[in-house]
């Protein structure tokens, strides 16, 4: 198990560190104190490109070598960072036409991070060149563990540029893909508007224009703008692997927020590296949701510095964030928290952002492990991260090899993701992850453990699988769902799915399409509702509606074959047509739900399916506390978190283990504000006493 920081040490050299005499003698008091915490692993070198190679061909890695030195004194290991993220001023400067272009044919300037294109050729060359230089310079230093590739890439609105260079490469993916230009006027749908073209170089850019462009060629623009995204670290990847053969390499990753496919990215990388948000007054099922969306991306072929099978949470906020309205402090415990929340959904690997605020730059009052005036390790956020490190060395040894295992799984397409996000949808007040967080905060909240996928994966090891609103759909995705279904599985499709097909094509045989046999049912016309306005639900058969389900934003009008119906719309028109259906198909069953309702039916739509599917919570605890798992053979460790500002009560009708405190306990414990329980459920393998714990005053 890793503990680490992310370190700067370029900032903390005279004058911000260090003496005259002396300038980088702060490197070694930060290592001093980072062995006192517990850390055993440093990031460094991103962003560094600017000081690596000052002048053109000129590059000088021995700092960085200095400082890795440093770390080994200590036996702290070292992820290093291709510093491509930052291109030099004067590589701006001599080639101005790496700077990239809006959509508006405005150039994004030079002075600050991700100041290029990926498809200008100089650029490219350049960065391919500090990497190889890099590489050859640090690749066999022997603590260096990992390399990170460049750092947020397609962050700040960088996923695309409209360069020349980039109108290029598009009009040459476009003859990669389509090869001819009929097959492309007709794919994309050209005739609309009599916008057809008679040559790929004709093809244009979806700049900004009098009103929107085609939505398929928009969508190939994203997915273009994805590959070259993808290529662009791919390329790195190649290098350091033929130049750093025994290191694997990962890059930094948001909750897919950027625009590229990171299901793509991750089979780039050996092993997947997130930056978590656990900031400020979030909610927990939304931070899970973010941790398993990331998790899933790499299910298999995960090759990590220790040999784990998890990922890695290579920037873990270690106070406040700088990006909000109002950074405010963030409260004591709420880091351990929130970390041990990452540790329980499968990271071996967890570095703390940053290790020092530092004095200069946007981020110099960004939340650290210390802050600017060190007061000897007595620091608040400092006292917390030595907690942390002395408890993950006691539970190394009992968490390496085990791995996270979902029965339940929610599967996401950035396709359909990027195709919902352009205009004239039917509803613009729908919003896809909106939809998928209610779905996923049942499942969380009920303590059933969730993966995430994209539509071509194969889903047989899933008990239950959500396909929430999979608008844009393929012919080869529809058979990959009515597969699983056929072979047992259990489908739970929601409304807008399948009423477009992967070339933004619709459907003349009935929506969804190739899907109506599946559910027994077709929709014949679909009703948005606006903000405020509502329809409900009337449940038949056993459903176990808690309350009265209002169906909102989205009414499908559905007209059913020969599934059952399970619920009907109250009011308007369409009353008493079918809302949501169950329909038998091979060994499995296909549930349709027709419309968004509030995040109570989500919670009696588990409820309902946890039966059916005869899927059991993990442990029985108030729905307050937050439960995973992490399990191999023979070994089962649960995570408890308890959220609350105030303790709550559980109770446990049978011995377990605490590997925090070492101790045994039954009966009823009081868990405290913001409190952490490590458990097992086999107590009397541990040769430890076992005690009573008493119930908190």
């Amino acid at each position: 198990m890793y503990l680490g920081v992310d370190y700067y040490p370029e900032q903390w050299v005279f004058p911000y560190g260090g003496t005259d005499k002396h300038p980088e003698a702060a490197w070694e008091a930060d290592a001093d104190l980072m062995v006192k915490a517990g850390v055993n692993i440093v990031r460094l070198g991103e962003y560094s490109w600017g000081l690596c190679e000052r002048e053109e061909g000129k590059y000088d890695f021995a700092w960085l070598k200095r400082v890795m030195d440093i770390m080994a004194k200590r036996e702290i290991k070292v992820v290093l960072g291709t510093p491509t993220a930052a291109p030099p001023i004067w590589l701006a400067r001599k080639h101005p036409e790496i700077l990239p272009v809006d959509e508006f044919g405005r150039i994004r300037y030079e002075g600050t991070r991700r100041a290029a294109c990926f498809n200008n050729d100089i650029f490219w060359n350049a960065a391919k060149r500090v990497v190889e230089n890099m590489a050859r310079a640090l690749g066999n230093h022997p603590q260096l563990t990992a390399w990170q590739i460049d750092s947020g890439l397609g962050g700040h609105q960088t996923a695309w540029s409209f360069n020349e260079d980039s109108r290029l490469e598009w009009q040459n993916w476009l003859k990669l893909k389509y090869k001819t230009i009929a097959n492309l006027n007709d794919l994309l749908g050209l005739r609309y508007w009599g916008q057809i073209v008679s040559d790929f170089d004709q093809v244009p850019m979806p700049r900004h224009a009098p009103t929107a462009h085609n939505p398929a060629l928009v969508l190939d623009w994203y997915r273009f703008c994805s590959d070259t995204i993808i290529a662009f670290a791919r390329m790195q990847a190649t290098v350091l692997r033929e130049l750093s053969p025994n290191i694997p390499v990962t890059t930094n990753l948001r909750a897919l927020q950027r625009w590229f496919d990171h299901f793509d990215m991750a089979e780039v990388v050996d092993f997947v590296s997130v930056e978590s948000n656990a900031a400020i007054k979030a909610k927990s099922a939304e931070l899970a949701c973010e941790i398993d969306m990331l998790r899933s991306l790499k299910k298999d072929k995960i090759r990590t510095p220790d040999g784990d099978c998890g990922f890695w949470v290579i920037e873990q906020k270690a106070g406040q964030v700088n990006w909000q309205e109002v950074n405010s402090l963030v409260r004591p415990g709420i880091v351990r928290l929130f970390t041990y929340q990452l540790v329980s959904r499968g990271a071996s690997g967890v570095l703390f952002y940053h290790w020092r605020q530092p004095r200069f730059g946007s981020e110099k009052f960004y939340g650290a492990v210390l802050p600017h005036h060190v007061h000897n390790g007595n620091d608040r956020a400092f006292k917390e991260i030595c907690q942390i490190g002395e408890e993950l060395k006691l539970l190394a040894p009992a968490l390496a090899g085990t791995k996270f295992v979902a029965e339940a799984c929610i599967v996401y397409s950035h396709d359909n993701d990027w195709t919902l996000q352009q205009p004239m949808q039917p509803n613009k007040h729908f919003k896809l992850r909106e939809h998928i967080q209610l779905i996923y905060n049942a499942l969380h909240d009920r303590n059933i453990l969730v993966d995430f996928a994209r539509p071509s994966e194969d889903l047989s090891r899933y008990r239950i699988v959500f396909t929430p609103s999979l608008h844009l759909m393929s012919g080869s995705e529809a058979d990959r769902l009515k597969l699983y279904v056929q072979n047992g599985g259990t489908l739970v499709s929601t409304f807008n799915t399948g009423l477009v097909d992967e070339h933004q094509i619709a459907p003349d045989t009935g929506y969804p399409h190739d899907l109506t046999d599946l559910f027994g049912m077709e929709v014949l016309e679909f009703d948005p509702l606006p903000p405020g306005e509502e329809n409900h639900l009337i449940f038949k058969g056993a459903f176990p509606a808690s309350n009265v389900h209002p169906a909102r934003l989205w009414c499908d009008l559905i007209e059913p074959h020969d599934c059952q119906v399970l619920a009907t719309y109250a009011k308007d028109f369409y009353a008493g047509r079918p809302a949501m259906t169950l329909h038998t198909f091979g060994l499995g069953k296909a549930v349709y739900v027709g419309t968004m309702s509030h995040q109570s039916f989500y919670y009696d739509l588990v409820t309902w399916l946890r039966q059916m599917c005869n899927l059991h919570p993990l442990l029985k605890v108030p729905d307050t506390i937050e439960v995973s798992l992490r399990e191999k053979k023979g070994t089962k460790i649960f995570f408890l978190l308890n959220h609350q500002n105030a303790p709550v009560r559980i109770q446990f009708y049978k011995p377990m283990h605490d590997y925090l405190t070492a101790t045994t306990f039954s009966g009823s414990y009081d868990l405290p504000p913001h409190g952490v329980l490590v458990l097992d459920e086999h107590p009397e393998g541990k040769g430890k006493t076992t005690a009573s714990i008493p119930t908190a005053a």
